[in-house]
């Protein structure tokens, strides 16, 4: 093998191992970027519950009914909250009525009920319909 051919091999070698840090800093989630993540709160259930809050680093789960009169008033500012932090913080919705084993689970006795989850464990659990400023520096103290 000559200068020029092993040049070349050692610079394909670099270059491959750039690329592999680089998907790891820029890249998440299997290959998702930040930018990726989703804009809107995600409908969760049993079946779904369990993946999603282990899929992001920062999730922040609202524990609803549509019976309830404060979860309707604080469901536009959620909806906000997940467009105004995508990328950072991922936005799930969970229908206790419908999902009542992982109501019991978290031992949820009032509703909206918020559950914050860093790195799929359960971080904090701010419970009542509370004004946009209150939640968002509530969910935002756990980004660091």
């Amino acid at each position: 093998m000559n200068k020029k051919d092993t040049f070349n091999k050692e610079l394909k070698t670099l270059r491959a191992k750039k690329l592999e840090a680089m998907k790891k800093k820029y890249m998440t989630n299997g290959g998702t970027s930040n930018e990726d993540w989703p804009a809107e709160p995600i409908e969760l259930n049993e079946n779904s519950f369990e993946e999603f809050i282990k899929k992001y680093p920062l999730v922040v789960v609202d524990c609803w009914a549509p019976w309830c009169g404060p979860c309707r008033m604080v469901a536009p500012v959620f909806d906000e909250l997940a467009k105004d932090y995508q990328g950072k913080i991922v936005f799930g919705r969970l229908n206790t009525d419908e999902n009542q084993g992982i109501a019991m689970k978290f031992n949820i006795m009032s509703i909206p009920t918020f559950l914050i989850f860093k790195n799929g464990e359960l971080i904090d659990r701010p419970v009542g319909a509370m004004p946009r400023p209150s939640l968002e520096s509530t969910i935002t103290k756990h980004l660091e």
